[in-house]
């Protein structure tokens, strides 16, 4: 291990890809779900299966084999730029599919089952990314660089926001879905890929034996942690990420309907923007938090943010309410974000942490759509197949994922009670 530390051209390399990355996600994945719901005919719970499929091959992918390969060779940033060029050239080539056919309704799976054959490329790029991160710097830094690049990446996603909003209906000028369906978020998202792989060219390759790493010996921390408690703590994050997610692909379909708020996609990018500029500032005291609290005590706060704001968002019967819920959501996003990262990169092994960084993924990455898939779309659906009123019904998904952060949060809070019963130095 070398004892250089990261420098400003490394941060440099690595902020400007995450802002890349967020601009992307927002600009593609914000406006989707409204395309393939209302555009393309897909049900609810159909239409989260653009999450569920591609983040479960992302997962079996991270674990099973690019996490394998990068803590075999101790490869990072090759993985990152090979997974992001491969992914963009990968978004125009399912645009051309989807157009294939007439049949709307297939060329809405045509995109689902081209997005998950994508994830095989971009998971290379997601487990190699958070490994890096630990390699790249100290225990003492982590939360701090998360939050700071938190909050980069919220400065990209409110420009993809804004920049999908615009687009969906060609500056208003076209109809509602016309950035999907003539190409053009396709094709700037994917341009997005192209060009973050340039930063990462400024960035180290990272791995544990050519960069400064802190492994859990020079740290201090108890080596008598078990893997019972690494178990514990992804159960702990499993529930807190797929409540806290279920929503995120059904609440712009929500905020559309017409029974409901019946708001324009622009409105919609402001809304889903509100969370981003909550992400901004909050991520400059993330670090902070983090070192007052704890990070087991910061995560606790951040999920219990996240159920008040989904309570919120199911009873909001004003739209300023649900700006309220979304900058809740902001603030919950970040916290739990920076300080699950340090309290997984603790009990992670430097040795092991592509493969073991790819499960504590799976518990982010597949709550976009299973969560979405097995509870939220089928209680969306099923009561309106019922005859419930459709604003009811999402309601109701609502309130079904602030119970299951909330039982997340009692995991979290027993086994941060257990650690500190036992003095083991997990934070």
């Amino acid at each position: 291990m070398h004892s250089n530390r990261p420098t400003y051209r490394t941060f440099w390399g690595i902020s400007s890809f995450e802002v890349l990355s967020w601009f992307r996600r927002g600009l593609f994945y914000s406006f989707l779900s409204i395309y393939l719901r209302h555009f393309l005919g897909l049900s609810v719970t159909e239409t989260t299966l653009f999450a569920t499929l591609p983040m479960i091959v992302n997962i079996l992918f991270q674990t099973f084999v690019w996490g394998k390969i990068s803590d075999k060779y101790q490869l990072r940033r090759t993985l990152i730029i090979i997974g992001e060029i491969s992914a963009g050239i990968g978004t125009v080539a399912i645009w051309y599919a989807h157009r294939l056919t007439d049949n709307l309704f297939l060329s809405g799976y045509i995109i689902i089952f081209g997005l998950a054959l994508i994830e095989v490329f971009w998971s290379m790029s997601n487990v190699s990314w958070s490994a890096l991160i630990s390699d790249l710097y100290r225990l003492e830094d982590r939360n701090r660089i998360q939050g700071r690049l938190a909050s980069l990446g919220g400065v990209g996603r409110i420009a993809g926001v804004w920049s999908g909003g615009l687009l969906y209906d060609g500056f208003g000028l076209q109809f509602d879905g016309w950035g999907f369906y003539e190409g053009a978020l396709f094709f700037v998202a994917a341009g997005a890929m192209l060009i973050s792989a340039i930063p990462m060219l400024f960035v180290p390759e990272g791995g544990i034996e050519k960069t400064n790493t802190t492994g859990m010996n020079q740290t201090g921390v108890d080596t008598r942690v078990s893997p019972t408690i690494f178990l514990v703590f992804l159960a702990a994050m499993a529930f807190i990420n797929f409540g806290r997610n279920s929503v995120a692909i059904i609440q712009v379909q929500y905020l559309v309907l017409e029974s409901g708020f019946a708001v324009s996609s622009k409105v919609v990018g402001l809304i889903v923007n509100s969370h981003s500029a909550a992400m901004i500032i909050t991520g400059f005291i993330s670090g902070w938090l983090g070192k007052r609290l704890g990070n087991g005590n910061a995560l606790i706060l951040g999920a219990a943010v996240s159920v008040a704001a989904l309570i919120l968002l199911a009873s909001a019967d004003i739209l300023f309410l649900v700006y309220v819920s979304n900058v809740l959501r902001g603030f919950s996003e970040v916290i739990i974000l920076a300080s699950s990262y340090v309290y997984a990169s603790i009990l992670i092994p430097p040795e092991n942490r592509a493969k073991l960084f790819g499960m504590f993924n799976a518990t982010f990455f597949l709550s976009w759509g299973i969560a979405g898939t097995l509870i939220a779309g089928p209680i969306i659906d099923m009561m309106i197949a019922s005859g419930a009123p459709e604003v009811l019904s999402y309601r109701v998904s609502f309130m079904a994922a602030a119970v299951m952060t909330l039982m997340g949060i009692l995991i979290m809070t027993g086994l941060v009670f257990y650690t500190r019963k036992k003095r083991l130095a997990i934070g």
